[in-house]
């Protein structure tokens, strides 16, 4: 059925399926389907100009648009990291980190270089210098799991 539509369209059918694909980017957002309806689009224009050409199968045309596909990939990820766009939310996939310059109250002593924050309604394992129960602690670093932290002045 699709070498069949494919056949009756001819060159207009990488057209259609780059259509589709940016269609299916509009629908499922993601920066990736544009590129590869982009090389689509491209092969298809390839396709009107080389139709009658004898080199030009199916063979070559897919080869042509996987290589174009590649290089529209390659260089659209290059466009998309080179915005360079900050966040007003740096670390909102990163909990831990977001936590750095918070302060809390120790729920277990450091002890051994070990211990326990409350924060929100969340227990963390905490590292740092060993510290009684109910001593104030700023978090200085996170490294995923654990929160490195150092006593508050003056509390």
């Amino acid at each position: 059925m699709i070498h069949s539509i494919a056949a009756e369209l001819g060159p207009w059918a990488w057209w259609v399926l780059g259509i589709v694909l940016l269609i299916l980017e509009v629908l499922l957002p993601g920066v990736f389907l544009v590129w590869i309806g982009i090389a689509a689009i491209v092969t298809g224009a390839l396709s009107l100009l080389l139709w009658e050409q004898a080199f030009w199968t199916w063979q070559v045309q897919w080869l042509v648009f996987a290589v174009l596909s590649l290089v529209a990939a390659l260089v659209g990820r290059r466009i998309v990291s080179a915005r360079g766009e900050t966040s007003d939310q740096p670390h909102l996939n990163q909990r831990g980190q977001s936590l750095v310059g918070r302060t809390a109250t120790l729920e277990q002593p450091i002890s051994e270089g070990r211990g326990r924050i409350r924060l929100d309604d969340t227990m963390w394992s905490v590292q740092g210098p060993d510290l009684p129960v109910g001593t104030r602690v700023r978090v200085t670093a996170s490294n995923g799991r654990d929160l490195t932290v150092e006593a508050v002045e003056g509390a």
